[in-house]
């Protein structure tokens, strides 16, 4: 969720950027243009930059969940095992 809300943050602070330069800029209108188009691009790759960074985060944990559900699952079973078998041997 906080990925999430970072790549929202990105984005539109980076508008809002973009529209106080154009705003405070005398600029010619094809200047401007091309300011808003280098800005969009920055901010895209801010963006994709920033989006790979969380899908990598994300596949690193999503992994690391999986260890730790097999490794838990495992010690559950060895746990059940030695149950059963103290179970047995005390009916005996």
């Amino acid at each position: 969720m906080a990925a999430k809300d970072c790549i929202k943050g990105l984005v539109v602070g980076g508008l809002i950027g973009a529209a106080l330069g154009i705003l405070y800029a005398p600029k010619r209108g094809e200047e401007t243009r091309e300011e808003i188009a280098k800005s969009f691009q920055e901010l895209r790759e801010k963006a994709k930059h920033q989006l790979d960074e969380t899908c990598t985060k994300m596949d690193e944990l999503a992994s690391r969940g999986k260890e730790l559900y097999s490794e838990g699952k495992e010690k559950v079973s060895k746990a059940l095992d030695f149950c059963a078998k103290e179970k047995a041997a005390g009916t005996s």
